[in-house]
């Protein structure tokens, strides 16, 4: 195989090597390679020009939007229990309420690509750069239709994140799962497919992972396992998609381990993840922002397809958290996100320990170190070697118990069935995390006694 690469960069204070933007020519799906810019937004740069009077877009004219100012009262991270108030006016706000970048406000990708300096210690000018979306499920949609044609094969860990597995399904692809364990991904296992892969039949050229608090087993890859995938990719010539909605909430007793995105630095060269972050777990759900930081070749792809089908993320929703942010800074934002972390850590201890005295010896389990799920394995048949189905336990049983859980069987993508339950601890409270558990230990119960009767 060969590896196509750029020289370093000499004017950079540490020289990266990258891969050229024809190497991902063939990485690309058909449609990809078949779009064309916006006849309108691909000329969006032009109007910068000093001087320049557009008849371009069709912008509505902002002196007829109603709006004035917002205003609204934020935390304070590095007072905790005092507010800071934070407003959006004049020609902050004007931004917010009109069509904007298809890769997202200026501004907010520029704040975003020095976090990602910070936290991921990747520098500017090493082949990547970010674009903003409507949440990181948006941005990981357009790069799997950028990426993969219908029947491709792919690579993806097992148990999954359910909400990608529709993606795969309506491509009709070949879904290679690789297996995890209480370490993240099985490493063993990826090497394992590929070095058996079928002679003469091409290779998958992407590898889906949520490195960080899996959902749904909230386990962490170890760094091990990180640079022995990283080592894979290179070796069988695929890209990672490390979809990482829990960076910042991480709770483990270790340090953090650093993220694909930091780690393929290690690498004879640089462009092979695809890093996929949100706000949705640390700022807002519901404001829906997200962003892509990755190779700039497929980032252009995925604009393209942006540009042609929501056209741009929102512009208030990125003026509102760039307000925010911005206001914060980076220090302020570290301190919130660390509170993020011990709020879910306490979260986490507190369905633990109902898990102790409720489910001792009805079920087994690994605690997780990041994220807002518990990943429980029922015991529901423990004098037979068979390990026994949750999936009617779980969705009748315990439903008309009173408990509602997701029976682990959504998150395989083969369907097939497991004894494995996924509850989500970050809403409930501890009153109502006991009284849950002990409605489940009754029902599990009853099954064991229907099953050895």
């Amino acid at each position: 195989m060969t590896i196509v690469t750029a020289r370093p960069n000499d004017d950079l204070p540490c020289s990266v090597r990258q891969l050229l933007p024809e190497f991902y020519q063939s990485f690309l799906s058909k449609a990809a390679k078949e779009r064309k810019p916006s006849p309108i937004r691909g000329l969006y740069p032009l109007e910068a020009k000093p001087g320049v009077i557009s008849f371009l877009a069709g912008k509505p004219n902002d002196a007829m939007f109603p709006f004035q100012s917002f205003s609204f009262t934020a935390t304070c991270p590095s007072k905790p229990g005092e507010s800071t108030t934070v407003s959006l006016s004049g020609s902050d706000l004007a931004e917010g309420l009109q069509y904007g970048a298809t890769a997202g406000l200026p501004r907010l990708t520029d704040w975003f690509m020095g976090l990602q300096e910070r936290s991921h210690g990747r520098g500017r000018g090493e082949g990547w750069r970010l674009s903003v979306g409507s949440g990181s499920q948006d941005l990981i949609w357009k790069a799997v239709q950028a990426l993969v044609d219908e029947g491709d094969p792919v690579l993806i860990e097992s148990p999954v994140y359910a909400g990608v597995i529709p993606m795969f399904k309506a491509l009709h692809c070949e879904e290679h799962e690789v297996e995890t364990d209480a370490q993240g991904v099985c490493s063993s296992s990826l090497r394992s497919i590929l070095e058996n892969w079928p002679v003469g039949k091409p290779k998958p050229r992407i590898f889906y992972t949520v490195p960080y608090g899996c959902n749904p087993t909230g386990m962490t890859a170890t760094i091990e396992r990180r640079r022995e995938v990283l080592s894979l990719a290179r070796e069988h010539n695929f890209l990672i998609l490390e979809d990482d909605p829990y960076f910042y909430l991480y709770f483990g007793k270790a340090e953090r381990p650093p993220s694909y995105f930091k780690l393929e630095l290690e690498q004879p060269e640089v462009g092979r993840v695809l890093r996929f972050d949100s706000l949705s777990k640390i700022l807002s759900a519901g404001m829906r922002i997200g962003f892509v930081s990755g190779p700039k070749p497929i980032l252009d792809v995925m604009d393209l397809h942006t540009a042609t089908v929501n056209l741009q993320p929102s512009s208030l929703a990125q003026s509102i958290a760039l307000a925010l942010l911005e206001q914060w800074g980076y220090d302020d934002f570290y301190a919130h996100t660390k509170a993020v972390s011990e709020f879910y850590r306490e979260k986490r201890d507190v369905f633990e320990k109902a898990m102790r005295t409720h489910l001792d010896g009805l079920a087994e389990w690994s605690t997780p170190e990041a994220g807002m799920f518990f990943w429980f394995k029922l015991l529901l048949n423990p004098d037979s070697d068979e390990d026994g189905d949750s999936k009617e336990l779980i969705e009748k049983k315990a439903y008309e118990g009173g408990v509602l859980a997701l029976p682990g069987a959504v998150f395989l993508p083969n369907g097939r069935k497991t004894a494995y339950v996924r509850a989500a601890f970050s809403l409930s409270t501890e009153e109502q995390v006991n009284e849950a558990l002990e409605r489940l230990r009754v029902v599990i119960l009853k099954e064991r006694g229907r099953v050895n009767s």
